[in-house]
């Protein structure tokens, strides 16, 4: 391919002697972009792929062998016990010993080497099969980030590290939640550019052609997509701002308990200093909590997610309460004793769970905005995205009249989280130990 420019793009619309990027530029860096966002949902759906055929094999045929289904209370403590020593096995001996702690990942950060990524891979694939309480947003994004860097450095050198992992990130973030326009806006980079000039829209281009191109592919893959049709929020009520903005401060709230915990849950496994038992045994924890809490609270969330939403009228407030409560602490115990996983998936489903709980305790709350506010409080409160927070909010509710109220309501909802713990472990607090650790 054509070098781009004599200029190294320093965003995704600048050049870095922060100068607006030319149209010359933008129409050549623009291959790459779409060629990444392609790429980037390619390996998402084949990540996707083998990790269903793996969770029918666990699932559904092996249970019947041993008399036994997927519901079964020992095959669910005996399966996640045998997840948690793979993963623990693959995460202390194998080549790359699956990337970097995923308690200490935020979504978007500098890419691993290529070295780490079939583990990582193998782990993931693992994990979403074996009911571990954790989805695959992090290590995928950190797995397309170092694949892009790898071939693009081998195409050319005058595209820099930086926009090939913001393009990365903004195409997986667009294949895996359907909204390509929160993947170019999540980067603080992309808003920081504006200040040297030029159009916003110039900027957004490149992430935008790469969460776009990443959503598109997806879709024609058969991706589904995160979208769902509750019962519409009807004429406004003024009304609706205090309890749409109560909802999503007492969902935020839950995820900020959380946060104020993860630490000491996180050192107490690590405390063990193996990850083959302390991942052995977040997995026997797990088994137990799926046990208690019913296989609705398993896997990463999202097809349970949509099982609560289409039929909301089949569960009880206490079912509801069990759900939320089991799923919080089971993203705990997954994201503190070695598992590599996102955090987002199984916040959308406790958010999910709440905002239904919600409309169940106070029934004047329309349905589709109770769901919408709690997803976005727990959403923003463990990303510190509020982009993120609202797009998937909406794509969740389908009802447009709640935009506008979530628009509203977010903003004290920011002010609740903002100084609040972060839902992530942070390098500097916890004990220097081995990389698989």
């Amino acid at each position: 391919m054509t070098d781009p420019a004599p200029h190294e793009p320093a965003s995704g619309g600048q050049d870095a002697d922060n100068r607006p990027m030319s149209l010359r530029t933008m129409l050549l860096l623009s291959i790459p972009a779409v060629l990444i966002g392609v790429g980037s949902a390619v390996v998402l759906w084949l990540l996707d792929l083998a990790a269903q055929w793996l969770q029918d094999v666990l699932w559904e045929t092996l249970p019947g062998v041993f008399g036994a289904t997927g519901e079964t209370w020992w095959w669910i403590i005996l399966m996640l016990t045998l997840v948690g020593l793979a993963i623990g096995l693959i995460v202390q001996f194998a080549p790359g010993h699956a990337g970097p702690d995923s308690a200490t990942t935020e979504l978007s950060g500098p890419p691993p080497k290529v070295v780490v990524v079939p583990s990582l891979a193998v782990t993931v694939i693992i994990g979403l099969a074996g009911g571990v309480s954790l989805g695959p947003e992090n290590p995928i994004m950190a797995i397309n980030a170092a694949l892009s860097v790898a071939l693009v450095a081998r195409i050319t050198t005058r595209i820099p590290l930086s926009l090939i992992v913001l393009l990365s990130s903004a195409a997986t973030i667009g294949a895996l939640f359907g909204t390509p326009v929160a993947g170019a806006l999540i980067f603080p980079g992309m808003v920081a550019a504006v200040r040297g000039g030029g159009s916003l829209w110039d900027k957004l281009f490149l992430p935008l052609a790469a969460g776009g191109a990443g959503a598109v592919t997806m879709l024609l893959l058969g991706g589904d997509p995160i979208g769902f049709s509750l019962e519409p929020m009807g004429p406004f009520q003024p009304g609706y701002l205090l309890w749409g903005s109560l909802v999503a401060i007492a969902a935020a709230l839950v995820v900020v308990l959380a946060a104020w915990v993860f630490p000491f849950v996180h050192r107490a496994f690590h405390a063990l200093k193996h990850p083959v038992i302390f991942t052995t045994l977040g997995g026997l924890l797990l088994g137990v909590l799926g046990v208690l809490g019913t296989p609705e609270t398993m896997f990463k969330g999202l097809e349970q997610a949509g099982t609560l939403l289409t039929h909301p009228e089949d569960y009880s407030a206490w079912q509801l309460a069990l759900f939320a409560g089991v799923k919080a602490v089971a993203l705990l115990v997954a994201a503190s004793a070695g598992f590599r996983g996102g955090r987002i998936f199984p916040i959308v489903f406790i958010g999910v769970a709440f905002g239904l709980l919600a409309n169940a305790l106070f029934p004047g709350i329309p349905l589709s905005l109770a769901v919408a506010c709690a997803v976005m409080g727990m959403t923003i409160a463990a990303t510190r995205d509020g982009w993120i927070a609202i797009f998937v909010a909406m794509a969740l509710v389908g009802d447009l009249p709640v935009l506008p109220l979530l628009c509203l309501i977010i903003l004290p909802t920011w002010l609740v989280v903002t100084r609040a713990p972060e839902l992530l472990i942070h390098r500097r607090a916890v004990d220097p130990r081995p990389e698989w650790a």
